[in-house]
Order: C-alpha cells, then sequence, then structure tokens
C-alpha cells in the first residue's frame, strides 16, 4: 500500500512468518519507487542475501502483487495529471465547473472551487433528448416542441429523440488543432449518453484514427444519469488513466522477466475489489487503500458468529477515515472528492479532517482542531521542524508516545528524535494566553487534554452520522481501530460513544496493505434500465442482468480466473424520487418487498399509490481471492472461547509518566504488543507498543491478546460525566459546542432522507436548528443562510402564543411572516422539548422547509404580480400540527386545500401529498434532535448543558464584539452610513454606529422606502438574519452562529417599510430578493466587499398538474485581495440546482443552455465574477415565472472596480425567435417551443 507518507508492504509466505517491510513513499536520496524498493528489501530477506538497487528483481517466486497506490490520488489532489481536453454538448461548454452551482464554504466570501481539470473545451454540434417524463404523472404527456429528426429505443429502454445529428466535421478540425498542440487525452459528455451512446462512439472512432491514446467516454465510465457527475468521471478518467499507465510502464522496468513467471500483478480499486493491472484506471483507484483498510478490518475483525456490526476507524496524519461493515461491503455510488462529484462504485468511507498532524488553536475564546494541518514538513512540533502544536503534540506532551520508541529521523539533518520540551513549552505559552483570555488557571496539561478531548468529539461526529443518522445504534458496534495514530484514539472514541469492544489486528498499522492481500478480484457490470418494477417488465430486466453478468465472468475469464461468483442489483427508487437504492437480487426474484423494507428502514416511511423503477442493473463478478484466508472452520475474529489462553502473566518492558484527566500523572507500565501471552489481559492504565503503533489503554479498561489482535474491553459506565458548572471550562466549551451542532446536523440528515420533493431532498433547500427555552437560536448546521437567522422569530412567536399550553407530543406549524416566517412556502416545524417529567420546556428543535406548492394564485406559490399575502398561498400563523402524538390531517388538508382556494383566482396546493410527506421529515428531524438532546442531557446532566448552552451564545457574542472593536479602529470613525437602491427605486439606507469601548453597533435603516405595492417586501426576520451572516462572514472564523452572534447589536427599522411590512403585505420575494440586497448594503456600509450578483433569480414554471421551482446562480462580488467567481450562489442561499438531464428526464422542458455569462463581471485589479445563461425551451403550453434584482440597478464595484453587469429575462417567441424583454418580475403564459432566457447578473470589481 503505497500511502502519502509511509509505504506499507506484507509478504505471505507459505509455511513461514509474514515479512513485513515499512519504508517512506518518497526518499529520493535512497530510491525512486517505494513499491519497488519494498519488494527489493522483501526479497532480501526471504532469499538472506543483498540484492543490489537498480538491478532487476526477478518474479519467478512470487504468485501474486497485489498493490494499492496513491498515484492517481496525489494526481488529482496536485493537479498534475494528463493534460485534458473535455467535448460536451453545444450550450454547456461551463456546466462542469458550475456543477450543481453551490460554494463549498457558506461563509467564504472569497469563494474558492476545485480548479478544473480540463484544460481546453469543445462544445459539440449535436443534442438528443427523450420523448416521455420519467414521472407518471407526466409520462402520458404529448410533447411537441422540438421538431425531431429520428426516434429510437435507448440502452436504457426510454424512446431517445434526435433533434441534431452529430456534425463531425467540426470535432475533427478541432481535434487536429489539439493533437498539433500536443492533446493525448480526451473526455467526451454528452448529454443523454448513458442511454443514447451513438455520438460518443463516433467521437472515440474519429480521434483514435487522429491518433489520441486516452479517450474517455462519459457512457463507458458510468451509465447512469445526471450529466454533471458522469461528465467529471469521465474527465477524470481522462486526467489520470495516462498517469497510471505510465506509472504502470515504469513500476514494471524493475522487473523484466514478469510476463514470464506467470506472476498477476493486481491494483486494489475504490471499490474494494481488486483488477489485472492493464485494466486499472485512474477513476477507480483514487481510494484504493482507505479501501484496502476497511476490506482488513471486514476479513480480520467481523465475527460470523455474534454478527456484530463493525465501524472502521482509520486515524492518520491528516485525515481520519470512518466506515461501517455489517456483514456486506458498503457501497455508494456518486460521491464527491477532491471538490468534484463524480459516479464510480467506491466503498462508504467518511473522511474527517483531523489526524495527528491536525494544528491546535485558541480563537475567539474556544478550542478548535484543524481542519488545517501541519503535514509532514515542518509536521508537529516535536519534529524539530519550527511546526505547530499538533494533535500528535499533546500525545507526545502528555505521555502517550514514548520517543524512545520511535526512530531518530527527526531535525534539519533527520537524526534527532522526538522533542518533547519544545511540545511543553508551546503548551505553556498556550496556556497562558487561555488563562489571560479567560481569567482561568488551567495547567499546560489541562490544556493539552482539552485539546484531546474536543478532537475525540469532533471525531465522534461522523461516526455518529454513519450509524444513528441511518437508523443503527451505535452502542450495539464495535470498533475497530487502524492507521499510526489510531490506538492512541481508540479507548476514548469508543468510550465517548458507549461502545464496548475494540479490536486492533496486529497488522493495524499496516492494514491497508494486509487487506489490499484479502480481498478479491472484483468486475463491475452496470446498464442502464428505466423501467417500471412490474411483473410484464421482469422477465426482460433478469435477462439483462443474466447477459450482463456473463458479460463479467467472461472478462475475468480472460484473465484466467474460473472461480467466479456473480452478485446482481437492481437499483430501484419511487416514481417521482431520484432518490434511489440497490437492491440484492434474490432467489425468489421478489425484489420489491425488500426495496420496500430497505427504504422505510434508512428513510423512515413508505410512500402510498408511487410505482416503483428500476433505474439501473448491476452486476458484481468476484474472483475469490486465497491470500491468508481465514480458515472455514474458525471465525474470522476467533472468539474467546477457541483462543488457547496462556499461563504466563504479561510483563511490563518499562513505565511511563502518563497523564489522565481523572488521576492526573500516573506511572503506567508499558507492553510489548508481541510479548503479552495468548489469553492474557493487561488492566488499564496502559501502553502497548509494537515497532508501528502505540495503543492506549484507558484507566478501566482492559486489553487482552487474542490469536491476531488485541481486544480492549472499554468502560462505558461513565453516564453523567462530571462537569463543574460554576465557571466555564472552554475544554467543555469546545466539546459542547460540537454537540449541539452535530443535533442540527443529524436533524438535517434525517429530513434530507425521509421527505420527498426534489426541493428539499435535491435542492437541499433546508435549515435545522435548537434553540433555547426563550427561543434564542443556540446552534444550526451549515444549511440555507436565509433560514438560519430568522427561525428564531418563528419559535419565539409561538412561544408567546402558546404559553403554558403545550405538552409533550405537540407539534407547531407555522409561516406567517407576522409570527415570524420569511414568505409562506417555508414552512417551519416547531417542537418542544420538554424534560424527563413532562413538565418545563427545556430546549425547542425546529426545521425549516421551502415546500414546492403549498396554493396560491400561480403554481410553485411565488407569484411574481402577487400583491397581497392572501394570493401567495395557504397561511399558518399558528398550527397545532400534532397534538398528543396525533397528526391533524383533517385541519391539515383544510388550511392547504381549502383555505387557499377561498381566495379570488387562487388556488388549494396542487402537491398535497408531497406537503404530507414533506412535513411528516420535519417532524421527525424535530424528533431526532429531541433524542439527542435528552441523550446529552443523560451524560452531563440538565444542569451542566443549559450552562453550556449559554455559555456558547457568549462566546459568539464576545467574538462579535471584538469584530466591531476592531471595525471601529480601522475607520477611525464611529458612524458609517451607504444606501443602495432596488429595481424599482426603493431605497434600503443604513446607518452602522460602533462603540468601542462597549464592542457593540446600532444597525439603523431609517431612510429605507416604504411598504411596496408588490411582493418584495421583507418580514423584519430577514433583516436580522442578513445581519447575522453578514457579520458571520466578516469575522473569517470558524465561531458558532447562534443568538450570541446579534447580543451586541441594536436594529432599528421603520415600520410599516420595505424591510417592516404590514401583517397582509405581499412578500414572497423579499426572503429571496430583499434579503440579498440588504446584505450587500451591509457589505457596503463596511466596505468588505464588492457586490454580489443581488438576486437569486427564481425561475418557476408549470401547469395545474405540476411544478417546478429553482434559484439560479450568478456572480460573486470581487475583494481586497481576491477575485470574484463565476456562475455561483451568493450570500443568502445556497441551494443547488438540477443536472440537466434529470430536468429533462423529470419535466417538459429543454435545457439549451446553461454556461457563464462572459464579460458580466466587473473590472477592476480584482474581477468580479461573470452571471451564468440559463435558457430553458417549454415543450408543451405551461405558466413560466420569474422574481429576479439588479436588472435596473447594477452591482456596484467597490474601491474604484467597475460594476457587474445587470441581468436579463427574454422571452424568445416560437420558431421565428421574437425577443422581448419581461422585465425582473413577470409571468409568461409560454407556448410549445418558446423559450425563456435567463441571464443573471455579474458581480461588481474590486480596485
Amino acid at each position: 500500500d503505497r500511502g502519502g507518507t509511509f509505504t506499507d508492504c506484507i509478504c505471505k509466505v507459505l509455511g513461514q512468518e509474514d515479512i513485513v517491510v515499512k519504508i517512506l513513499s518518497v526518499d529520493p536520496k535512497n530510491y525512486d519507487d517505494a513499491p519497488t524498493e519494498a519488494i527489493r528489501r522483501v526479497l532480501e530477506i526471504y532469499y538472506g542475501r543483498s540484492i543490489p538497487r537498480g538491478t532487476g528483481l526477478d518474479t519467478k517466486d512470487i504468485e501474486s502483487i497485489r498493490m494499492g497506490t496513491t498515484v492517481a490520488t496525489n494526481a488529482l489532489l496536485e493537479r498534475k495529471g494528463e493534460r485534458t481536453a473535455l467535448l460536451i454538448t453545444e450550450g454547456f461548454k461551463d456546466l462542469l465547473e458550475i456543477g450543481n452551482q453551490s460554494r463549498p464554504f457558506m461563509f467564504d466570501l472569497s469563494i474558492r472551487r476545485p480548479e478544473t481539470l480540463y484544460s481546453d473545451v469543445f462544445e459539440v454540434d449535436e443534442r438528443v433528448t427523450l420523448r416521455n417524463c420519467t414521472d407518471t404523472d407526466l409520462r402520458s404527456m404529448d410533447l411537441s416542441s422540438p421538431p425531431v429528426l429520428r426516434e429510437l429505443t435507448g440502452t436504457s429502454g426510454e424512446t431517445v429523440q434526435i433533434i441534431k445529428t452529430l456534425d463531425l466535421e467540426p470535432v475533427e478540425v478541432y481535434l487536429r488543432k489539439i493533437y498539433t498542440d500536443g492533446y493525448r487525452s480526451i473526455a467526451v459528455c454528452l448529454m443523454h449518453a448513458y442511454t443514447f451512446p451513438d455520438h460518443e462512439l463516433q467521437i472515440r472512432e474519429l480521434a483514435q484514427q487522429i491518433g489520441f491514446e486516452n479517450v474517455s467516454l462519459s457512457h463507458a465510465v458510468s451509465q447512469r444519469t445526471k450529466i454533471v457527475p458522469r461528465g467529471n468521471s469521465a474527465v477524470i478518467d481522462g486526467y489520470l488513466t495516462p498517469t497510471i499507465e505510465r506509472y504502470l510502464k515504469q513500476f514494471l522496468t524493475s522487473f523484466p522477466n514478469i510476463s514470464k513467471s506467470d506472476t498477476k500483478l493486481e491494483f486494489m480499486q475504490s471499490d474494494g475489489g481488486l483488477v489485472p493491472a492493464h485494466r486499472l484506471s485512474g477513476l477507480h483507484s483514487i481510494l484504493s487503500g482507505p479501501a484496502g483498510g476497511v476490506v482488513g478490518y471486514a476479513r480480520t475483525c467481523y465475527d460470523e458468529v455474534s454478527k456484530a456490526p463493525l465501524i472502521g476507524f482509520d486515524m492518520g496524519g491528516t485525515s481520519t477515515d470512518v466506515s461501517r461493515y455489517d456483514g456486506t461491503l458498503d457501497h455508494i455510488f456518486e460521491t464527491t472528492t477532491a471538490g468534484i462529484s463524480m459516479q464510480t462504485p467506491q466503498l462508504n468511507i467518511n473522511t474527517i479532517a483531523a489526524g495527528g498532524g491536525s494544528i491546535l488553536f485558541w480563537r475567539d475564546g474556544l478550542m478548535s482542531v484543524g481542519p488545517e494541518s501541519a503535514s509532514s514538513d515542518p509536521g508537529p512540533a516535536c519534529y524539530r521542524k519550527g511546526g505547530p502544536l499538533t494533535i500528535t503534540d499533546a500525545n507526545l506532551a502528555l505521555g502517550r508516545l514514548i520517543p524512545d520508541y520511535f526512530p531518530s529521523v527527526f531535525g534539519p539533518n533527520e537524526n534527532e528524535p522526538l522533542d518533547r520540551d519544545v511540545v511543553i513549552s508551546k503548551f505553556e505559552d498556550m496556556t497562558a494566553a487561555i488563562n489571560l483570555d479567560t481569567g482561568k488557571s488551567l495547567s499546560w496539561e489541562e490544556v493539552a487534554q482539552g485539546f484531546l478531548d474536543v478532537a475525540n468529539s469532533a471525531m465522534c461526529g461522523p461516526i455518529r452520522s454513519l450509524t444513528e443518522a441511518r437508523g443503527y445504534d451505535t452502542t450495539k458496534h464495535q470498533l475497530a481501530s487502524f492507521g499510526g495514530a489510531g490506538g492512541q484514539h481508540a479507548c476514548a472514541i469508543a468510550e465517548l460513544l458507549g461502545i464496548q469492544k475494540v479490536l486492533i489486528h496486529k497488522h493495524s498499522s499496516i492494514l491497508s496493505a494486509y487487506g489490499i492481500g484479502l480481498a478479491d478480484v472484483v468486475q463491475e457490470g452496470q446498464r442502464p434500465c428505466a423501467k417500471a418494477y412490474e411483473p410484464y417488465n421482469l422477465p426482460t430486466i433478469l435477462s439483462d442482468l443474466e447477459d450482463l453478468a456473463q458479460a463479467t465472468k467472461d472478462l475475468l475469464g480472460n484473465d484466467g480466473i474460473l472461480n467466479v461468483d456473480v452478485d446482481r442489483f437492481l437499483n430501484m427508487r419511487y416514481d417521482g424520487s431520484e432518490t434511489t437504492i440497490m437492491i440484492a437480487v434474490d432467489q425468489n426474484h421478489n425484489m420489491l418487498p425488500t426495496f420496500v423494507n430497505a427504504h422505510h428502514q434508512q428513510f423512515g416511511f413508505t410512500p402510498t399509490d408511487r410505482k416503483v423503477f428500476v433505474d439501473s442493473i448491476r452486476v458484481r463478478a468476484i474472483g475469490r481471492g486465497s491470500f491468508a484466508a481465514p480458515s472455514p472452520d474458525v471465525p474470522a475474529s476467533v472468539p474467546e472461547k477457541l483462543s488457547i489462553p496462556s499461563h504466563k502473566s504479561p510483563t511490563a518492558e518499562a513505565t511511563n509518566r502518563v497523564y489522565f484527566n481523572e488521576l492526573g500523572w500516573t506511572d503506567t507500565p508499558v507492553y510489548i504488543l508481541k510479548s503479552i501471552p495468548l489469553g492474557q489481559k493487561v488492566s488499564g492504565p496502559a501502553l502497548v507498543v509494537d515497532e508501528t503503533q502505540t495503543i492506549l489503554v484507558g484507566p478501566g479498561s482492559s486489553a487482552t491478546s487474542e490469536q491476531d489482535k488485541l481486544i480492549l474491553d472499554i468502560n462505558v459506565s461513565g453516564k453523567g460525566l462530571s462537569v463543574a458548572t460554576d465557571t466555564i471550562d472552554p475544554v467543555q466549551l469546545s466539546v459542547f459546542r460540537h454537540r449541539f451542532m452535530s443535533v442540527a446536523e443529524q436533524m438535517g440528515r434525517v429530513l434530507q432522507q425521509v421527505s420527498v420533493s426534489a426541493n428539499i431532498k435535491e435542492r437541499l433547500d433546508f435549515s435545522c436548528a435548537v434553540f433555547s427555552p426563550d427561543g434564542s437560536l443556540v446552534a444550526n448546521a451549515p444549511h440555507v443562510p436565509a433560514m438560519i437567522g430568522s427561525m428564531a422569530f418563528a419559535v419565539k412567536g409561538q412561544i408567546e402564543e402558546w404559553k403554558g399550553r403545550l405538552k409533550p407530543g405537540d407539534v407547531l406549524l407555522s409561516n406567517a411572516p407576522e409570527y415570524g416566517g420569511t414568505h409562506l412556502p417555508d414552512l417551519t416545524v416547531i417542537t418542544p422539548v420538554f424534560d424527563a417529567q413532562g413538565r418545563d420546556i427545556i430546549f425547542w428543535t425546529a426545521s425549516r422547509g421551502h415546500h414546492a406548492d403549498i396554493g396560491g394564485i400561480l403554481p410553485g406559490s411565488m407569484p411574481p404580480s402577487s400583491k397581497e399575502l392572501g394570493q401567495e398561498g395557504a397561511l399558518f400563523k399558528s398550527f397545532l400540527l400534532i397534538r398528543d402524538g396525533t397528526l391533524d390531517e383533517v385541519g391539515l388538508s383544510r388550511m392547504l386545500c381549502d383555505e387557499p382556494a377561498r381566495y379570488p383566482g387562487s388556488s388549494g396546493t396542487r402537491r398535497y401529498q408531497d406537503n404530507v410527506t414533506d412535513l411528516k421529515a420535519q417532524v421527525a428531524a424535530n424528533h431526532c434532535g429531541i433524542r439527542l438532546i435528552h441523550q446529552l442531557i443523560e451524560e452531563y446532566s440538565m444542569k451542566v448543558v443549559q450552562v453550556y448552552m449559554k455559555a456558547i451564545q457568549s462566546s459568539a457574542e464576545l467574538a462579535i464584539r471584538n469584530l466591531f472593536k476592531r471595525l471601529a479602529r480601522q475607520f477611525h470613525q464611529t458612524e458609517l452610513k451607504e444606501v443602495d437602491y432596488m429595481d424599482d427605486g426603493t431605497p434600503i439606507c443604513l446607518k452602522i454606529t460602533l462603540d468601542e469601548a462597549e464592542g457593540s453597533a446600532v444597525f439603523d435603516f431609517t431612510g429605507t422606502g416604504p411598504q411596496v405595492y408588490g411582493n418584495w417586501n421583507a418580514p423584519i426576520a430577514i433583516t436580522h438574519s442578513s445581519i447575522i451572516f453578514a457579520l458571520r462572514c466578516i469575522v473569517d472564523s470558524d465561531i458558532p452562529l447562534n443568538h450570541g452572534c446579534l447580543a451586541p447589536v441594536t436594529v432599528h427599522v421603520p415600520k410599516p417599510s420595505l424591510l417592516n411590512p404590514a401583517p397582509t403585505a405581499a412578500v414572497c420575494a423579499g426572503n429571496v430578493l430583499t434579503s440579498q440586497r440588504i446584505v450587500d448594503v451591509i457589505f457596503k456600509t463596511l466596505r468588505v466587499c464588492a457586490a454580489s450578483q443581488g438576486c437569486m433569480n427564481n425561475f418557476s414554471f408549470g401547469t395545474d398538474d405540476f411544478g417546478y421551482y429553482e434559484t439560479i446562480a450568478g456572480g460573486s462580488g470581487a475583494g481586497p485581495s481576491w477575485s470574484g467567481t463565476n456562475g455561483v450562489h451568493t450570500n443568502m442561499t445556497n441551494t443547488r440546482i438540477t443536472d440537466p438531464e434529470s430536468l429533462e428526464r423529470r419535466y417538459p422542458v429543454l435545457l439549451r443552455r446553461f454556461c457563464f455569462r462572459g464579460g458580466s463581471g466587473g473590472d477592476g485589479k480584482y474581477r468580479g465574477g461573470d452571471g451564468v445563461v440559463r435558457d430553458v425551451e417549454f415543450r408543451i403550453p405551461m405558466t413560466a415565472s420569474i422574481l429576479s434584482e439588479r436588472r435596473v440597478v447594477k452591482p456596484f464595484g467597490m474601491d474604484g472596480g467597475g460594476n457587474g453587469c445587470c441581468g436579463r429575462n427574454l422571452w424568445m417567441k416560437g420558431e421565428d425567435g421574437e425577443i422581448m424583454s419581461i422585465g425582473g418580475k413577470n409571468s409568461v403564459e409560454m407556448g410549445a417551443g418558446d423559450r425563456l432566457v435567463i441571464e443573471t447578473p455579474g458581480g461588481g470589481g474590486y480596485g
């Protein structure tokens, strides 16, 4: 396993002990290639003689070489792959860069997208689409536009319409040009190629004739829908595969007779299977090392008798990988790596930016660990190269690592031992700073231990997400720990999670290499299907499966692998949903109950009256491996009753002083792992070491040596953790910050999983949060900014309304602006959290989701022409959704279906069943939050939890007060004024008065224009939400986002006005347009950056039978040290956009263009980002609506930078293409063949 830092090699020799070699992956002074060097050293040990470097290595005695490599991963991360050109359907040249249009870090104004992997792009003159929509409700529609040249049946069974045949002449001209320029690799990605690959295949044939050595076709790397991840997969394959091939060629030069010796050369893939070297691709090898680790612990630690599920905990230098195994490998098929979404089978491995090299910070009254890493150069402080304090340093300082057991390879000359003295000195300096800020008298030991506690708490969050958020009980698992740093933290992680056993294999520090040896050779096959799961379709589906299975078996057979098993799967989903579940095909071919049960287990509900579809079929052909397979008579984990215990007591090699929270400095015995007799127990506290790792056995726990592993029995009786409440401990403050945020994050995962609408499940237009008894925000997950800061107003509105009248099991629903709502489609579900006795409300949980339709005068409930609130849909001031655990379905139906229809020209909701399901999902999310809060109280006590709830709010307040003090000094004045104008001329005026002494500010919007006779009025909650978001961005530090951020702020807003309208005013656009302009004004007043697009470009279309809604990206504003970003969501929104293929499959439209709007960003030293062009053609008559801003007033530049361009909304009518501007806010009755072209604004320039 060639890892980032070390290369691990294990050799199995029949009848002899394993040969293990561990060397640096990069050591150019001594060798060129680490795997070759490792094998050379193994052969020296095996033959007992010297083999000079540089000589050819004889493989006559080697049966197989199995390798995992970071060659592809490093090339991807370092952007050192093959120069590659992208060929993509005309109109989509920027599609892969736009991606899903969300920004990776919500509060980062200098938005940084991953750099594109392709160096050039060409638009291919061709176009195909589908004849029918996939959703049952729309499938029978007669789509009369555009004109069709030819129809045929695609590989998925869908009817494909060719609108424009492929014009190869310009493709040939382009390919010959870039070939002359030195390109040898191309990636081709065309719309709907997953089912119609003909055009891609024609381009490949042409490219190969010209001489291109690598041609990656999107349908060949993934036969799944969604052009963005499929296109990225093709680009990654084109970018990395030549790099892999070059490495293989170089590697094989060291083994001149490998082709004659019948030695098999196989490589690990990200899916946990091996592949012969000649079939290895860059796309499939990105996670080969971590995948080897999963196979390693799955094969060595899983007990086939008890079947206790395992959590893999692989802690390395820069990150920690967590995974889960319950008897079968857990695969995912769409993932994001290095910021790029892709489609490829991978093991479900979650990576946390916390490893041994993670840097320790004291910032804004909080301890934080990472995500920054000291890496290997300069490395941790103890490496003697001037590095910062890290987790490794904390472990060393506290005695959990022993320098005597490390080689002397540190310092400038790489010949010195680890330096504990400098670490202690640095911790003493940091402790002095912490004590000065907090008034505490902490010791450096308490600070170092505190950072370890914070790191452990942070690492538990993703583990809970892998278990609890998917319906599994964490405490029923065992922890399989491996990786260089895992042993120091495994005990503490298990204690925090309530896990009773930790399993550490004897090869845990090289378990990825060991797992690669245990893996099977695998060949995956997949084809699109797109058929309803009905009896009349089943024979065809099963027949196609058998054809695919035989094809994969033949591939393995060609490689000489004859002992092959084939697992068969159907990728199934409910009609109307994009969420699929991979279901194994059983012997009875009755997969429907399995799918229904799996869906209910994962998402908590079963849709009614919805058909089930098979999106694709999949097979996994497995050639069983023979490398060190466990004996069939003995379970892999060897239970204690099968071990043969020794009567010899373990003897400590030495003692070391180790610091523990509960014991202080303690003389702790040190044991050599291989010297602990079989079956003997070591009681904690203790250290167990071998050549490559140190394992800490905590106080109260014990370790037992078994046949091939160390089993740690964990003391998990420490419920009701003792934490003082008379003073605030900065360690516990940081821990609680993680725990509260984890509650909100898990609520969000439940909501996304259980919901059914595209808005919530796929566009992620929702937010979840936890509130104090008085309704103040305590913690939220990083969801939609416009919702985060405003939800507290909704909670407080219900507290005032329901004083003393709520009972356990009650749930409230509200969306009214006068009760803290923003606009009506954002339905907020609010649940009180009662104490154990059911008497007092101790917290509130709330979730807000944007529902696609709640009635009103137009589909989508975002009518551009609304003038009164009643035109915008259902209104819930304070509705008791659930009383005593029973949903009021009668009342809900009346409020959603009947009441809105009473308003002239309005309808009730057009998606009632979706509304109900999504509301149930919101209820489930709130109940998840309640369960986790009670769990927290059980661990710490009510008093401790509530004390730290307030302390977290105070820490956020401190950070904002420090910000205001800094701004007051920066501007040398106390009053700052600015104004900006809405497109109708309404001013938004702001005067900020800073008080340096108090660290406070007054935000005074006096002078802002009156309430408008339109719908861009913004309820008062939106102004507060905009302020809290802007301040969090300006702080530019990872502070908790809660009520404390507004504590130092006084807000004055005139009433009635644009920012504080009357209860009956129309408001649907205030949340999505005016909120953006408020943030622009704040940034302008504080001279932060130029204006971003100042809009969300709300676009909707539909009929009485269906509706669709999206928001569209634009350009971001430039700042004093950064250029704006093209085509990205900014400020108060961060929702995703529907993939073009999904859009065309589900709705009767054709997406003609989605690309950057070149030149729309403002000029300057730092340019503003460009907006986008989204060009939609309608295939049937329907209503289309747009709500947008910055169509008149340009996004301002700053410090001499130019303004961004205004946006435009253009209606192209019929065949003659007559073009009309429809203004910023309008609804249009579109005919079949009409197009709406939305050109979004660019960002302002700076300097």
